[in-house]
């Protein structure tokens, strides 16, 4: 087989990742760290790109890594207009509305397009994307709310979920596309997710607040209840922080740290007991929703991320939900092995790269049309 090099970068909030694939293999790997302190300098995310591309040329250089070898790069990026999963060659319209952050979301991650085109261009090697966050597979009716005109989306722990899914297929001797499967990806967020035959047709609503309360996330919430937060003195900031870093274990114990908090239940917490086990409870209640969806045909339900380290974790979920399909543990993140994974089933030949368009799966639009066919209704309904 022949031997493909791949650099893999993975900006984030407090750190850039780097590493370097040979096939399935990981032969390099650095976490560059960035303090607060070197962090505060920049007004905006996006002057940190020259801080962070110089960081990792210093890295690289350091170790040896002959960039001559490379056959591709890939990154972890966001902050696009939604696509259908896959892998994208990253274009210059595809670099640009990710630093652009046309969707609004302003996180490092918007950097990865502009970090691996720089180190592709070098070589004259092509870079890549996968399975970016703004992945959109939903089935129409999962986007429905009973609000006219608020409609869901789709934002979802899509690179690892995909990815475990793929993975656990092929363990399987099956193809992603032939199976269904509930996949959860547990860890300082919470996703669970619907994948029917290729496509991850429903889930919780991270960024949005929906779905398990999470170490930082407070969860579904009643709307009355969130309606009487709003006025209750607390500015629109702190409400919102709640669905995404104030909520959950942080705002019940002020740590995000989920074994701090099996600590506190093991010694005999009530509170603590009651958190956790309602967490438990809210992701087996998710799982429940999402075999709903499939039409109660499940493959298999598969966990993975940092929580499912946490073996009573997982046999709570077996007992409570194994009745539904097989219950399987990836414990951990693995990231950086899932963007190195979906190029090299680029180059190998096994997947075909897609061309971002830059033009949204889903608009309103397609809603609001007064009339459609009834074959059109059917197929929404699926």
């Amino acid at each position: 087989m022949l031997r493909n090099k791949i650099l893999v970068i993975n900006p984030g909030s407090t750190s850039t990742k780097v590493a370097v694939f040979e096939n399935e293999e990981k032969v390099f790997s650095r976490e560059i760290t960035h303090t607060a302190e070197e962090l505060a300098v920049f007004a905006d995310v996006t002057e940190q790109l020259p801080y962070r591309q110089g960081m990792i040329e210093q890295e690289l250089k350091n170790s040896g890594i002959k960039m001559e070898d490379l056959s591709a790069v890939v990154a972890r990026c966001g902050s696009l207009n939604s696509v259908e999963g896959g892998v994208y060659r990253i274009s210059d319209l595809l670099r640009d509305h990710a630093i652009q952050a046309v969707n609004g979301v302003r996180h490092p991650a918007m950097l990865g397009a502009s970090l691996a085109r720089h180190f592709a261009d070098l070589q004259e090697i092509p870079a890549y994307i996968v399975n970016p966050p703004e992945t959109d597979e939903l089935c129409d009716l999962a986007r429905m709310t009973g609000i006219k005109g608020v409609y869901r989306s789709a934002h979802l722990h899509a690179l690892n979920l995909k990815e475990t899914a793929i993975r656990h297929a092929e363990l399987q001797s099956r193809k992603y596309e032939d199976c269904n499967f509930i996949v959860c990806h547990i860890g300082g967020g919470i996703s669970v997710s619907a994948h029917r035959k290729g496509k991850m047709i429903d889930g919780n609503e991270i960024i949005g607040g929906e779905g398990p309360m999470t170490p930082t996330r407070c969860g579904s919430i009643p709307v009355k209840e969130i309606i009487e937060l709003c006025y209750s003195g607390k500015t629109k900031e702190e409400v919102s922080a709640l669905c995404t870093k104030s909520g959950g274990f942080v705002s019940h114990f002020g740590t995000s740290d989920a074994r701090e908090v099996v600590r506190m239940v093991k010694e005999g917490d009530r509170m603590a007991f009651l958190v956790w086990n309602a967490m438990l409870y809210q992701i087996e209640k998710n799982i429940g929703a999402m075999a709903s969806v499939l039409h109660g045909e499940v493959d298999g339900i598969l966990l993975g991320g940092g929580m499912v380290f946490e073996q009573e974790l997982v046999e709570k979920i077996e007992e409570t939900c194994g009745y539904i399909a097989p219950v399987y543990a990836y414990p951990g993140e693995f990231e950086m092995e899932a963007l190195a994974a979906g190029v090299l089933r680029v180059l190998s030949g096994k997947e075909q790269e897609k061309k971002y368009t830059g033009e949204p799966v889903w608009n309103r639009e397609d809603f609001e049309t007064p009339f459609v066919s009834n074959e059109k209704m059917k197929d929404q309904e699926s």
